[in-house]
């Protein structure tokens, strides 16, 4: 992927980046112990896509994201949103995006509702007018219409999580950063969040996703940055990141210690076996040769797959090491 794209002037001599919606180059956050968060990522974020920012807790993918918005200042490097150098593009840029970072944090003893007329009434790039409908649809957009009155102290975990959503989606916007959207929503709402992001990028807008589970990125990105201990270690469409790791073929067998021996001596890597068979990534040998192999060995086969690598098999390509989806 190209590390820069065809920039222009603006009038208030921002750098513009016509392709990028998200970009960095070199950005980097130290802290006073010394500690390295975030060592000098240079992300792209395509404009229209759904970007999983894949990596588990603690590799540096919030620390990141709070650079982005400009909550923290980088110790290192530049960021740019849709096109704006930050900081100096912070006012042209922030209003077309909406963020959720770290969890929500609303007044407790007001509603819902009151909740987000704070927050709209401090947007001074929207019409007041339109306040009313606008809260409505948010709400309606996360399923949390019937919960607008309620006082946000008494709402669970899931709701407080929708509500920032709704905060997010209170004016059009061009950009959404969601850290975690999903943590803390039952299964029905993930699937609804999940659909959510899949209709807005419908319309044009960039999401980036920022999340430590595996299936969120699988179901619904288009393109992944995948972090680890504080770096960027891969980028790139969903399609290629996967073809850039050899497909797993799996024997099943009440013989899989045959089987496996087969496999090796076919030049196949990590072969492993289980007692319903054996199972090795392809690398140049084809399924056609394989089977054929087994059979002339006298190895009884019950079944013969091919599955191509998912995102697991990606980050452990990637990085030696599996990935532990509950952090």
């Amino acid at each position: 992927m190209s590390d820069a794209a065809p920039a222009v002037r603006t009038e208030d001599s921002a750098v513009r980046t016509e392709d990028s919606a998200v970009r960095t180059e070199g950005l980097t956050k130290r802290f006073r112990s010394g500690q390295v968060a975030v060592d000098a990522i240079s992300l792209d974020v395509p404009q229209g896509s759904v970007f999983g920012f894949l990596g588990p807790n603690g590799s540096g993918k919030t620390t990141s994201i709070r650079m982005l918005l400009g909550l923290i200042k980088p110790t290192a490097g530049y960021s740019e949103l849709l096109g704006y150098r930050m900081p100096d593009g912070a006012a042209r840029a922030l209003p077309e995006v909406g963020a959720l970072v770290e969890g929500p944090a609303f007044h407790p003893y007001l509603s819902g509702r009151a909740n987000l007329r704070r927050l709209d009434a401090a947007d001074l790039t929207v019409d007041p007018r339109t306040s009313r409908r606008r809260i409505d649809e948010a709400f309606d957009r996360v399923g949390l219409l019937a919960a607008a009155g309620k006082r946000y102290r008494f709402y669970s975990l899931g709701m407080r999580q929708r509500l920032a959503l709704a905060a997010a989606l209170l004016r059009p916007r061009s950009l959404l950063v969601l850290d975690e959207p999903t943590n803390g929503l039952d299964p029905q709402g993930t699937r609804e969040v999940r659909s959510l992001i899949t209709e807005l990028a419908a319309t044009g807008v960039t999401v980036l996703l920022s999340t430590h589970l595996l299936s969120e990125v699988e179901q619904i990105c288009t393109h992944v940055g995948v972090m680890q201990t504080g770096k960027l270690v891969a980028q790139g469409p969903l399609p290629e990141l996967r073809a850039g790791i050899a497909p797993r073929v799996s024997v099943s067998t009440h013989e899989p210690g045959k089987a496996a021996t087969v496999l090796r001596e076919h030049g196949l890597a990590d072969v492993q076996v289980t007692p319903a068979g054996a199972s090795a990534l392809l690398g140049s040998a084809t399924p056609e040769e394989l089977v054929t192999a087994l059979v002339h060995a006298d190895i009884p086969v019950r079944g013969f797959a091919v599955q191509e690598a998912d995102l697991e098999d990606v980050f452990l390509g990637l990085t030696g090491e599996g990935f532990n989806v509950s952090g």
